[in-house]
């Protein structure tokens, strides 16, 4: 129910849940918006289930870089699984009630998911790093247990700095208003409701963007520089371009991520007035990569592209 600030007694009231109103400004044709958004959803979940089916059934892609992208493939499936029923339930039923656990919940699967897709991107890139600089070095380093160990460390990392996420939130008051005026449970979008102070929230999302998304980027960077000084030192220009060609759909993956995540960050900077572009920008980091890092993948690697043509050959045949 929806809590005038006029009726209530200031920090006696406490909300039992919150509304969330969908895109802000555009709410009368906001339902149009969900045919796109469902057709995203679906190419994200076909095609990323269809990677997975793909590395599990050939021998050629058992290596660790795609094993990886699997893992990849997983985290963008529960990234856009997380927000887009919920969001497609509001456009088309009109179903805005969310309680206050499920909100915090979500909250949480937003961040442990995004840091989950950072750190993947780290993995690949270190074992991009090994596969060009220390080539022969390889076969050693980057191993299964390799990526399980780095797949495990990762998440276990990010389920736990995560968590004090939710936890702020859920400690704040929330007793003047509960329409969220955002389609999904915005760390920023909730605790601007509450009654008392929220700098330790605030204070606690900048850390954690800088010592995870900050240091992951940052890790990325180096293994790239040291990939680029190492291409550069190759006498043929066919081995160079070989190499670097390995590195592209990678590339373009990370481009896309950070991308978007520090356009976010500045939109939280700018006036309400273009509230729309941020909770737009929100919605579609959720769902935009977790469709597109297949097709990219798929693009512009060869050896994956002929796998996905193969096994798609066989199903056809099969039927």
């Amino acid at each position: 129910m929806f809590h005038d600030p006029r009726h209530s007694n200031g920090s006696n009231v406490q909300v039992s849940e919150f509304l969330l109103m969908g895109f802000p400004g555009i709410h009368e044709w906001q339902h149009w918006l969900s045919l796109p958004l469902a057709l995203l959803y679906l190419l994200a979940l076909a095609a990323n289930i269809l990677v997975l089916h793909t590395i599990k059934q050939e021998a050629a892609l058992h290596q660790p870089m795609y094993y990886f992208l699997g893992v990849l493939a997983v985290v963008d499936m529960g990234l856009a699984t997380n927000i887009t029923p919920k969001i497609l339930a509001i456009l088309w039923f009109n179903a805005k009630v969310i309680s206050l656990p499920e909100c915090f919940a979500q909250m949480y699967v937003i961040h442990c998911f995004m840091c989950m897709e950072s750190g993947i991107f780290v993995c690949m890139a270190i074992d991009r790093y090994v596969a060009i600089c220390q080539p022969l070095r390889y076969p050693s380093v980057i191993t299964e247990s390799f990526v399980v160990k780095a797949t495990v460390f990762m998440a276990l990392r990010n389920t736990l700095t995560t968590i004090p996420v939710p936890v702020l939130a859920a400690q704040r008051h929330y007793c003047s208003q509960n329409q969220i005026e955002h389609c999904l449970c915005s760390t920023f979008a909730v605790t601007s409701l509450s009654c008392d102070d929220r700098t330790i929230n605030k204070l606690y999302q900048v850390i954690l963007v800088w010592t995870l998304l900050g240091s992951d980027l940052g890790g990325i960077i180096l293994s790239y520089v040291s990939i680029l000084q190492s291409v550069l030192k190759l006498n043929s220009a066919e081995a160079a371009s070989k190499a670097l060609s390995t590195c592209t759909s990678h590339l373009i993956l990370i481009l896309l991520f950070y991308t978007v995540v520090v356009v976010i960050s500045i939109t939280h900077f700018v006036p309400k007035t273009v509230l729309l572009i941020t909770v737009l920008l929100n919605v579609l980091e959720n769902i935009i990569p977790p469709a597109l890092n297949p097709m990219v993948y798929a693009l512009k690697n060869k050896e994956l592209r002929q796998s996905l043509h193969k096994v798609l050959k066989l199903n056809s045949k099969g039927n």
